[in-house]
């Protein structure tokens, strides 16, 4: 491997985890939604340090090309981080219902409240 190669490739990985890491500490991310980025930024980061892992976990693995167990590692972790956020989108949509339906009761109420105060009293003292 090119030593500039080896050199950027460090610096990204790096880069790439201190974002992440950043982006925690001014919660711009949450801790929940952080973890699958920084699985991958570790990952980046062994590679690039140390390549001869990749070749190696290629060949355990049975993967022709290394740069083959990149892509699918970079898949895989990308659907685990969609499937995170398709889960977290349901739950909400279901919070959200059960919000909407809440005050949808509530506004029932008001309103028997309003219609009942503002009828006119009737004294029945013949």
């Amino acid at each position: 491997m090119n030593p500039v190669q080896y050199t950027l490739g460090i610096i990204a990985s790096v880069a790439t985890f201190a974002i992440v890491i950043e982006m925690l500490r001014r919660r711009r991310l949450r801790e929940r939604h952080a973890g699958w980025w920084i699985v991958a930024g570790l990952f980046a980061i062994i590679i690039s340090v140390f390549p001869s892992t990749l070749r190696f976990a290629s060949e355990l693995l049975g993967f022709e090309v290394p740069v083959n167990l990149v892509f699918f590692l970079s898949l895989f972790i990308l659907f685990l981080v969609a499937l995170q956020h398709s889960s977290e989108l349901t739950q909400l949509e279901s919070h959200n219902r059960s919000l909407v339906e809440r005050l949808i009761v509530l506004e029932l109420k008001v309103k028997e409240l309003d219609a009942q105060t503002s009828q006119p009293k009737t004294n029945n003292s013949d």
